[in-house]
């Protein structure tokens, strides 16, 4: 017909133009990266931002900006007709310049740290393929990948039995929250048919232990008042004798006590808890025992570290998150377990239209084994690390990271005017103190936390990002160093906070 066009030549043209593409970003994406690594050498001096010859100040780590500003700034419109490669590269290009730069030395705030160049062909392979992994028959490689990969990382934490092994999920909320409806369909496998309605469940957890499991009672309809709490010791580690009182007591509420989480590496501190204490009284009162590492977990590959996971091998399900303390892209987060037919008996449940392999003594179907239909491979991340760096490479990673938060540690103790909340060295990665004048923490918790939000905002502007948590004596900072963190990085943070700190302390 006249005027009709060719289907093949627009899909050559299209071809074309998205292999432009590609090239074009990764020539916006290597001077990113670059412009992190000529900061380092300068994180030394406690400011690693430069003027250029124009006098404009250029910080590697974020043009930071409040929320309005940016968004005038942006002026971010999407259009109604198509802006081509003109308009993808104006906007990711925006992306790249209003972001924070987690490549950077002085991102130090959150658990997780910079990507790897591994890493970026990781995602890049999966966004390639854009398959899901909710059944074999459309993702048979990346599938397999998840399986052996996962069995493996199991056989760190002891789960050793021919069913043991795991799967991914979407970040460790995600995956503590499905070993939560794992347990309670396991323990009690009526509640998988008729709800809770015969049970009044409660849930224990230390009172640093992460928030998601509140969450993840929400969303199971038992309410989060029914989380119980339990002290810490001095090391902010769970207190056997009281969790073991506590699930006496709610036993005479009339409560039925389910699950525990029990935390390798603390949100906050980075504490590691009993896990063998807290095994004995799981299995006293036939309850789920659970182990959040999604912090600590990766220290299963250090020969000096591991032991902070002695007991692991007693859990019923364990949370690992390689893109925390690994350096995988985020998100990557693995639920181990010595029993994977545990979680397809809990989780399966009859859909004709998608799984058929219905029997099958091994589950390849990997989203009848989840809570998810639709799965990302973010298994093969960890994979193509563990290829690269080797199980060596990441014990060297794992005890650099241990071994520059000690050296933090001493830094900040043999400081005047810095004190430490954690221990010295610390459990984790976490290194915590408070700005303190004459080694003394004022009893002012107002002035306290004044001081440690002021430090932390204007320590953006010297090309460092972090974060600070609620203390007895008000806010405190936490440090979170990193497998690639220098010595000098953390030399120059150091110097930077006592820098500000005389500034702007004014009892």
């Amino acid at each position: 017909m006249g005027g009709a066009t060719n289907p093949s030549v627009d899909l050559h043209q299209s071809l074309d133009r998205a292999a432009e593409l590609i090239d074009a970003v990764k020539a916006l994406i290597v001077p990113f990266v670059r412009a992190a690594d000529e900061a380092a050498p300068l994180k030394a001096t406690g400011n690693s931002t430069v003027t250029t010859a124009s006098g404009e100040v250029r910080n590697a780590l974020v043009d930071e900006h409040a929320p309005e500003a940016l968004v005038a700034k942006f002026k971010l419109q999407l259009p109604d007709e198509g802006r081509g490669k003109e308009g993808a590269l104006e906007l990711f290009e925006k992306v790249l310049k209003y972001s924070v730069n987690t490549w950077d030395q002085g991102f130090m705030d959150k658990l997780y740290s910079s990507n790897t160049p591994v890493g970026v062909i990781a995602d890049l392979l999966l966004s390639v393929l854009n398959t899901n992994l909710h059944v074999y028959q459309v993702s048979p490689a990346l599938s397999l990948i998840e399986k052996l990969t996962a069995k493996q990382f199991a056989g760190l934490f002891g789960f050793t039995g021919p069913r043991a092994g795991g799967v991914v999920c979407q970040g460790g909320s995600s995956s503590n929250f499905t070993s939560l409806v794992v347990a309670r369909n396991t323990l009690y496998p009526e509640t998988k048919v008729v709800g809770n309605a015969q049970h009044d469940f409660a849930l224990f957890t230390s009172v640093h232990g992460h928030y998601s499991v509140e969450k993840s009672a929400i969303s199971c309809g038992m309410g989060s008042s029914n989380v119980i709490a339990i002290p810490v010791d001095e090391f902010g580690c769970m207190i056997p004798s009281a969790l073991r009182e506590a699930v006496v007591e709610a036993k005479e509420r009339g409560k039925t006590p389910l699950y525990v989480n029990a935390t390798a590496g603390t949100t906050v501190l980075g504490s590691y808890d009993p896990l063998e204490a807290i095994s004995e009284i799981c299995k006293e009162f036939n309850l789920w025992m659970h182990v959040d590492g999604s912090w600590g977990g990766p220290a299963i590959l250090s020969h000096k570290h591991r032991g902070k996971l002695v007991g692991s091998h007693l859990a019923d399900s364990l949370t690992v998150n390689p893109h925390k303390m690994l350096s995988v892209p985020v998100t990557c987060s693995f639920l181990l377990t010595p029993d994977i037919k545990v979680f397809h008996a809990a989780n399966s449940l009859p859909a004709g239209y998608l799984f058929h392999s219905v029997g099958e003594e091994e589950p390849w179907d990997l989203a009848d084994l989840t809570l998810q239909c639709g799965r990302r491979g973010d298994a093969v991340k960890l994979a193509l690390a563990w290829t690269y760096y080797g199980a060596q490479g990441f014990e060297q990673q794992v005890d650099h990271a241990f071994n520059m938060a000690a050296y933090m540690a001493g830094l900040v103790d043999r400081s005047a005017d810095l004190v430490l909340v954690s221990s010295n060295p610390p459990p984790c990665l976490q290194v915590c103190f408070y700005y303190a004048p004459g080694s003394q923490v004022s009893d002012d918790a107002e002035l306290n936390t004044r001081t440690t939000r002021t430090v932390a905002e204007r320590l953006v502007a010297r090309g460092f990002m972090i974060d600070y948590a609620p203390g007895e004596k008000g806010s405190f900072f936490r440090v979170v160093v990193n497998t690639q963190t220098l010595s000098g990085t953390v030399e120059g943070l150091v110097k930077a906070i006592q820098e500000i700190g005389r500034e702007v302390w004014k009892p």
